[in-house]
């Protein structure tokens, strides 16, 4: 029987690497390829439509896990000039009704899945969705420095991963110090500070590895 990940809004894919990687059937729904605005179900396949692909048709039962990571523009507090109330969050909100509608859709129809879960930076969906059942920092996971910094939370039904960092061996940061101090103070730096929010948004894949190794 086949082991199949959705890994809806899933961009460059590094969260379900890992399953790729170790032989799962792996299917990334994102733009331009898919759409998960544009879904239906036909007995028991959920099909997604989209702009550049044909139409892609999946038998829910088959479907193992689910990994989802809805757009956080209009979430996340890293974007600090906008105020809470210029924020458009029904706009906001249509990519994460889709993929929760997509997770209930296949738990109902299909056998039920082994796991699941759905993330977003620190920011305003908790107002929504609630408090997180996990969250985590780059650094946590080894393969960043102790620079990055980037609070993630996580909802849904899955088996928290081990984080292999324990304590932060650098200083508190001040957010007035300059880019050449916070160098100084950790030279590996692996580039965190020179990388801009497209960058910071691929999962880190330490952390991706251990989420695979808590959930497979």
């Amino acid at each position: 029987m086949p082991k199949i990940i959705l890994d809806l809004c899933g961009g460059t894919g590094a969260w379900s690497k890992k399953y790729k990687e170790a032989g799962y059937i792996v299917i990334i729904i994102t733009l331009p390829f898919y759409d998960v605005l544009k879904t239906e179900i036909r007995g028991d396949y959920i099909i997604f439509q989209g702009g550049s692909e044909k139409s892609l048709k999946v038998r829910m039962s088959d479907v193992y896990g689910i990994l989802a990571a809805p757009p956080c523009t209009k979430f996340s507090k890293a974007c600090w000039r906008i105020k809470k109330k210029d924020r458009d969050f029904k706009l906001g909100m249509l990519e994460v009704r889709a993929c929760l509608n997509i997770i209930w859709t296949i738990q109902e129809n299909g056998a039920p899945l082994q796991f699941w879960a759905l993330e977003n930076p620190m920011g305003y969906l908790n107002r929504f969705l609630g408090h997180p059942v996990y969250y985590f920092q780059p650094w946590w996971f080894g393969e960043k420095s102790f620079l990055a910094t980037k609070r993630t939370y996580l909802w849904g039904y899955f088996n928290r991963p081990v984080r292999t960092i324990r304590k932060r061996t650098i200083p508190f940061i001040s957010p007035y110090s300059s880019k050449r101090d916070l160098i100084n103070k950790e030279r590996n730096n692996k580039g965190w500070l020179k990388a801009n929010a497209e960058q910071r948004a691929i999962t880190p894949s330490g952390f991706a590895k251990a989420f695979f190794k808590a959930n497979k």
